[in-house]
């Protein structure tokens, strides 16, 4: 005698089949709580645990108070010597966004001074926010930036885009001078800004950018969701 599948675990079978098969396409909602209990004829609390089961296995995650989502494809982001936020995912067919949290200007710090050929104390801008890929979280980035780039956090403000604050401060183009990658587990407030558990992967980008003529002008660090994204090494 073969022991009964538990309700949750059938329901969880039933929407893991649909997802994959694309009944569900990557970022579409899932029904209701109530509708799937009114579908297979059981309680909300039975379909909350086999969601919670899907989510464990990272095919759907949770919106606050929007539902639960179909988790979309990983994206392809080139890693070489010119990396563009937006490019990178237009060449996903994805469609890339900014969302500034912190605009500034302050002294650097000696890590800041010796990444940007400065001395320690010197003006630099910082840009923090969260990078989205068709209104999904796909990471959080830090980016410091020289003093000596005028007008900086006001050309970003205006333009959302640190490539297109830079051509305003004078910089028409940009090189990638080193990389780091290392992984890494979400705290507690990049879990929230990413809409994943805290001590998810991620996967931590440390990077310099050179200007046309070998001066620093970006050092930038960025923590890539581990489940949405696939970083490849580009020339």
């Amino acid at each position: 005698m073969t022991d009964k599948t538990p309700l949750w675990q059938a329901i969880a079978d039933t929407l893991r089949a649909e997802i994959t098969s694309g009944h569900y396409p990557p970022g579409d909602r899932l029904p209701s709580e109530a509708a799937l209990a009114t579908r297979f004829g059981v309680n909300r609390h039975t379909v909350r645990h086999a969601v919670a089961q899907l989510a464990d296995a990272g095919l759907v995650h949770a919106r606050r108070g929007a539902g639960v989502f179909v988790t979309a494809r990983p994206t392809d982001y080139a890693l070489g010597r010119r990396v563009r936020f937006s490019q990178n995912l237009a060449a996903a067919g994805r469609t890339g966004s900014h969302r500034f949290t912190r605009l500034e200007t302050r002294p650097c710090d000696a890590v800041e001074a010796q990444m940007l050929d400065l001395s320690p104390g010197d003006p630099v801008h910082v840009v923090e926010g969260l990078s989205l890929a068709d209104g999904q979280p796909l990471a959080l980035f830090r980016s410091v930036l020289p003093g000596w780039l005028a007008g900086f956090c006001d050309h970003a403000r205006d333009h959302r885009s640190i490539t297109a604050a830079l051509a305003a401060c004078g910089v028409a183009d940009y090189t990638r001078a080193s990389t780091r990658i290392t992984a890494k587990l979400a705290n507690a407030t990049q879990a929230v800004a990413l809409r994943i558990p805290q001590g998810a992967p991620v996967l931590r980008s440390v990077a310099v950018n050179l200007d046309d003529g070998g001066r620093p002008v970006e050092y930038g660090r960025t923590w890539f969701a581990g489940d949405r994204v696939s970083l490849v090494l580009a020339d």
